[in-house]
């Protein structure tokens, strides 16, 4: 019974699925996926404005932009960019790479986001997905 108890208490470290995501009213978004026998979307990048979209402890969120680093990915992206809100920091080092058989964006063939919460564990997720801009009207 006490562990049960210990087990409700602790939070899922891993970010819970977002759910379907609609483009940025502008620019481009990376919608990044888990890697494993059961992808899901876990996080959303977006270059305007600059936040990261999770959902820790079940709540979605947009994470403000604190950094970034590195050589441009592309499509507003940085190679590596850092967000913060509140208690937690998240890390996003991703590659992009144009293909002929996407418009309008670009495959993210190598990311991992890093998930850091202060006082506590440390979380370390790769994931993969696509970039998708709106087109100017």
């Amino acid at each position: 019974m006490i562990a049960l108890l210990l087990a409700l208490q602790v939070p899922d470290p891993l970010p819970a699925p977002l759910g379907r995501q609609a483009l940025p009213a502008r620019g481009c978004a990376a919608y990044l996926w888990s890697r494993g026998p059961t992808p899901a979307l876990v996080a959303m990048a977006t270059a305007d404005p600059a936040t990261l979209r999770l959902a820790l402890g079940g709540k979605p969120a947009d994470y403000p932009r604190i950094a970034a680093s590195g050589a441009a990915a592309g499509y507003g992206l940085a190679a590596r960019t850092e967000y913060r809100l509140g208690g937690v920091t998240a890390t996003l080092d991703l590659t992009l790479a144009a293909r002929a058989d996407l418009t309008q964006g670009a495959a993210v063939t190598d990311a991992t986001l890093t998930i850091v919460r202060d006082g506590a564990e440390t979380l370390v997720l790769p994931v993969g997905g696509l970039v998708g801009c709106r087109t100017a009207s």
